[in-house]
């Protein structure tokens, strides 16, 4: 539905990679090796529940050293956060995300999760904090899970639940400026549509109706848009 906008072989730039879940347009194996195939070191945040399947899709042949694996969990046996530094100033907080629901694997690791990135300034500047919910629906505790973190900017999925299509449910629009505003969120900013004409949604039809109805700041970007804002 959308070409391919950004070669991913052009990200060579790119420090930290992560993955909320197993599903292929969230963990693709040719994206990811176009990545890494620069000389660099790169950390790779997975969920624990994911990171053999994670493994293997970015290529087992690839030289030992060249990507560090990090597992990540919440309310499971595994880490709940990473601290990257000290070059890198930067936390990484996993919450679960609910694909239809909250699922675990045999061991109790979260299947889905959601990421918040906490940016330190340093030298005096502000602390940034990005949410990236992953794929989620609504589930009960996750207002109260988000909101102590003063999330400035939140990515929402808005192409809510096809089951006629056997496609996994995400928020729609309306629950994705709704999520957006009782969590605080400076600013949200929609996604996982426009991408799949079997999955798609119009950001004009709830998301941005909903957003200016109850006064929550939104920014709809186009595929490969870049958004600065100080």
């Amino acid at each position: 539905m959308t070409r391919r906008v950004v070669d991913p072989h052009r990200l060579s730039f790119v420090d930290i990679i992560t993955s909320s879940h197993s599903h292929t347009d969230h963990l693709d194996g040719e994206t990811l090796r176009a990545v890494v195939s620069g000389e660099r070191r790169y950390k790779f945040v997975v969920p624990e529940s994911q990171k053999q399947l994670a493994y293997e899709r970015i290529g087992s042949a690839l030289p030992y050293g060249i990507v560090e694996l990090i597992g990540l969990d919440s309310g499971g046996p595994g880490p709940g956060m990473v601290v990257l530094g000290p070059a890198l100033p930067l936390t990484i907080s996993a919450v679960p995300a609910a694909h239809e629901a909250v699922e675990r694997d045999g061991k109790g690791h979260c299947k889905c999760l959601g990421y918040i990135f906490e940016f330190s300034g340093g030298a005096g500047r502000s602390r940034w904090t990005v949410y990236h919910s992953g794929d989620t629906m609504l589930y009960d505790g996750i207002v109260d899970q988000l909101r102590p973190f003063h999330i400035d900017v939140a990515l929402l999925p808005i192409n809510g639940r096809a089951p006629e299509r056997r496609v996994a449910g995400n928020l729609n629009g309306r629950e994705a400026a709704r999520l957006a505003k009782e969590i605080g969120a400076k600013l949200v900013i929609p996604c996982h549509y426009d991408m799949f004409e079997f999955n798609t949604a119009d950001p004009r039809e709830q998301f941005i109706p909903e957003c200016e109805r109850i006064g929550q700041r939104y920014k709809v970007l186009r595929a490969g848009e870049r958004l600065t804002w100080s």
